[in-house]
């Protein structure tokens, strides 16, 4: 078992993701609402898997398979269907967590490729909880430093990730306060 490898914070991961979105925006096109670095990568100055975790916005149900097919057709590898984890005291309604997901083609730059549908709250939470760490050094070393300890624990990356989840949920609960107190919306 390898387990989890958090990297040291490298100021070429912005680059690494506009150079990828650059390219991704190439191949949707139209199907894309936005394109946006997110996860710990996203965060200037946080340790973090050494994966771009990118997330593409389209504005429909409809859309998700359509940009899947596309970047399966650029040698994406999609990943089995799937949900996000729904979060307590967001919406329950199983739509909010549709998503696809796509992982790099072989030979290129780590990236996890999440799609999902704008307004859902999956794809808000995403944006939310990076702008909530941007804006909270402290928040962002606190959280830091649980990666850095979960990763020496040598989970599997489902482990890691169940263990991982409810620490962002404590963050992310702070952040809707603070989104509807500075008046943030993406």
């Amino acid at each position: 078992m390898t387990g989890i490898v958090i990297a040291r914070p490298d100021d070429s991961w912005p680059a690494q993701y506009e150079k990828t979105a650059h390219t991704i925006g190439g191949l949707l096109g139209e199907f894309v609402q936005r394109i946006d670095h997110i996860g710990s990568t996203s965060v200037p100055g946080l340790p973090a898997k050494d994966i771009i975790d990118i997330q593409v916005t389209v504005s429909a149900d409809a859309e998700l398979d359509a940009v899947a097919e596309r970047m399966v057709a650029a040698d994406w590898e999609l990943r089995p269907p799937r949900r996000d984890r729904p979060v307590p005291g967001l919406p329950t309604d199983e739509a909010h967590w549709v998503k696809r997901m796509l992982v790099e083609p072989m030979y290129r730059r780590r990236v996890n490729l999440h799609i999902r549908v704008a307004g859902r709250a999956n794809q808000r939470y995403a944006l939310l909880f990076r702008d909530y760490l941007r804006s909270h050094p402290e928040t962002a070393r606190a959280y830091a430093a649980f990666k850095q300890h979960a990763a020496t624990l040598r989970l599997e990356i489902g482990d890691y990730t169940d263990l991982k989840d409810p620490v962002c949920d404590l963050i992310y609960l702070p952040a809707e306060e603070w989104a509807a107190r500075t008046g943030w919306s993406g």
